[in-house]
């Protein structure tokens, strides 16, 4: 028999900050936290090498067997953190999706510390200005489940009682918090931010 058990994921462009808060977030809740990039690292759970990208492609199949059979014999709370966390951990698992974001002109000094190569840090500022996480999220599983958070600005422990508000119902979860495209436009940087993609 399956034990019960709350699949909670925290998903999000690269630099927004999902393995520092996830962490903190199961520390708070005493769950088991899983980052999906170090399992795949781990148990090389992959399907080749992405040379443009200087990264391992993740065998998602063998990931989410992987991630399915740990849960079924998980009881409690499991956070699961990775960009692509909703492509491998079904619908059914999953009690709430959280999408971080963060301003892109705050992630592109993130990642310019990372020392993201041009195409890579640019490639990453599109896809949060343009929503990709969001829309990956709300198509895997369901406007009912995903919940926008906005850390540009916060600190790890603000994003976490954020968090844990809404997993109480003290706070209505949501998306469409944040318009990235809309401020860089009204602000007049929206050309800069995409002109190198």
């Amino acid at each position: 028999m399956k034990k019960f058990t709350k699949a909670i994921l925290v998903t999000g462009t690269p630099g927004v900050g999902k393995t520092t808060v996830a962490n903190k977030l199961a520390s708070k809740l005493g769950a088991q936290y899983i980052g999906v990039t170090e399992l795949v690292k781990e148990q090389k759970l992959i399907t080749g090498v992405d040379e443009n990208r200087q990264t391992v492609v993740a065998d998602t199949e063998k990931v989410s067997k992987q991630l399915q059979q740990t849960l079924a014999k998980t009881e409690g709370t499991v956070i699961i953190e990775g960009h692509y966390s909703v492509d491998v951990v079904p619908k059914k698992e999953v009690n709430t999706v959280f999408v971080l974001r963060r301003d892109p002109r705050e992630l592109r000094i993130t990642l310019e510390k990372r020392g993201y190569e041009e195409k890579k840090l640019w490639e990453n500022l599109a896809a949060e200005i343009l929503d990709v996480c969001l829309w990956d999220a709300l198509s895997a599983c369901g406007a009912d489940k995903v919940c926008e958070v906005d850390v540009s600005g916060k600190t790890v422990e603000a994003v976490v009682e954020e968090m844990i508000l809404v997993l109480d119902k003290k706070e209505e979860c949501r998306q469409g918090i944040v318009d990235w495209l809309g401020k860089l436009e009204n602000e007049g940087q929206l050309e800069e931010f995409l002109r190198n993609f």
